[in-house]
């Protein structure tokens, strides 16, 4: 949902609370957007580029940035969640969630990306449509029997979807939530595609794992919101929803799935979402001293992660990095780490293979670089898909490459280093 351009570097209200108790806690300089990748025929111009000011809500929780995202960014995007295997098998389990939910009444996907999680809903034998304005990722949906409406989520191209499609019984949104300016507007879409007695389903990285964890990573241009379950549940009320339960689950370093009902519907509310609530309160999301904290401790990550990788390279050592994710980019960015440290990134997402990482510049090359160039070792980007990247790897490993995995805290795998 995007009609315009914000320019503001910070926001005076909270996004899902509406609250003017902001801090800016962790400001991070300019940035280019996180997946505003590059051909080789721009490398030698100027990007745009926004500054990054984390702020954090203190009447709710939610961690967000100011929308600075150019118009029609989403139009043409890069990341798929194809490329990572574990992400198979969750969304294979999420469709089938849904499924459960949905009792043969229609699902719909806003955020559906290359349609995967839909494929397996449709091979569960479900209805599904896809909400996607990416129409190159459309393309690859459609590949995989899965229908996409191409467009931005607005309550406008809502009412064109329900006039096609009738109403959902289910609406599910896959770490699409986190990427929206107008939070607000965005639910009263959802309203308008929503069955009354249907479900609204959110996954997002949780924002007590972001901070207990040092995840600074996940806060980007696209990143505008990092939730708390306070903060969606305040959302919810005064747009008409009611969270009634909420998982946790392992995936991006720690997130959760929130469940909403129409306020209407007089759900009854599972005793997780209070549990969860009094979590956050007790890990400090509404408290300040828990922020400052944070920002402490990633700028101490910072100067170890230099320090290490400065010490590699006196000593001759040769260092690529494994992933291009956008949460990729916001450490090299923010930590200032460019080619003359890192020869390559390697990635699975051809997509993004042959092109430059956006700020950084450092060349995007498949994986079989790693064994044609054999690096000492591999700043491992994608650190939340670790197990499977190293399990993938086992031939670098053996030849004696070593893993630095820079997040909660940057360490060395592999070899003689830590197990």
């Amino acid at each position: 949902m995007k009609d315009h351009l914000v320019v503001k570097d910070t926001l005076e209200e909270c996004r899902c609370c509406k609250s003017s108790d902001l801090i800016t806690f962790l400001p991070m300089g300019k940035h280019p957007p996180a997946n505003m990748f590059v051909r080789p025929e721009e490398l030698n111009e100027a990007q745009p580029s926004f500054a990054l000011n984390s702020q954090a809500c203190l009447s709710c929780g939610l961690i967000q940035v100011a929308d600075q995202i150019p118009q029609d960014f989403f139009v043409h995007y890069l990341y798929v969640p194809s490329s990572a295997q574990t992400m198979h098998a969750h969304f294979e389990d999420f469709a089938k969630v849904l499924g459960q939910l949905a009792d043969g009444g229609l699902i719909m996907d806003i955020g559906c990306n290359d349609g995967l999680m839909l494929s397996f809903a449709n091979a569960q034998g479900a209805k599904t449509l896809g909400i996607d304005p990416a129409a190159n990722l459309a393309k690859i949906a459609a590949e995989r029997g899965v229908e996409v409406h191409v467009a931005y989520l607005s309550p406008e191209s809502a009412h064109e979807v329900v006039a096609k499609h009738g109403p959902a019984q289910v609406i599910a949104t896959s770490n699409t939530f986190n990427h929206i300016g107008d939070l607000h507007g965005f639910m009263e879409a959802v309203d308008i595609l929503l069955a009354e007695d249907g479900t609204f389903v959110i996954e997002v990285p949780w924002g007590k794992e972001i901070v207990e964890t040092n995840e600074f990573d996940n806060i980007y241009h696209e990143h505008m919101s990092e939730l708390s379950l306070l903060s969606i549940i305040k959302l919810g009320k005064t747009t008409g929803f009611d969270v009634v339960d909420v998982t946790k689950l392992p995936v991006h370093g720690g997130s959760m799935r929130v469940f909403l009902r129409k306020a209407v519907a007089k759900a009854q509310v599972a005793p997780i979402v209070t549990q969860m609530v009094e979590e956050e309160r007790a890990a400090g999301m509404l408290d300040r001293a828990s922020y400052e904290a944070f920002a402490t401790r990633v700028n101490d990550d910072r100067t170890a992660l230099l320090d290490l990788l400065a010490s590699l390279k006196a000593e001759g050592k040769t260092i690529a990095g494994y992933g291009a994710p956008a949460k990729g980019n916001t450490l090299l960015n923010f930590f200032g780490i460019g080619p003359d440290t890192l020869e390559f990134l390697a990635d699975r997402n051809p997509l993004k293979q042959g092109l430059f990482a956006p700020g950084s510049k450092i060349p995007i090359l498949a994986p079989e670089a790693i064994a044609e160039r054999k690096p000492d070792y591999l700043l491992v980007l994608a650190w939340n898909f670790f197990d499977e990247i190293r399990e993938q790897l086992t031939d670098f490993e053996a030849a004696g490459g070593r893993f630095i995995v820079p997040l909660p805290n940057p360490t060395v795998v592999g070899g003689s280093g830590t197990d």
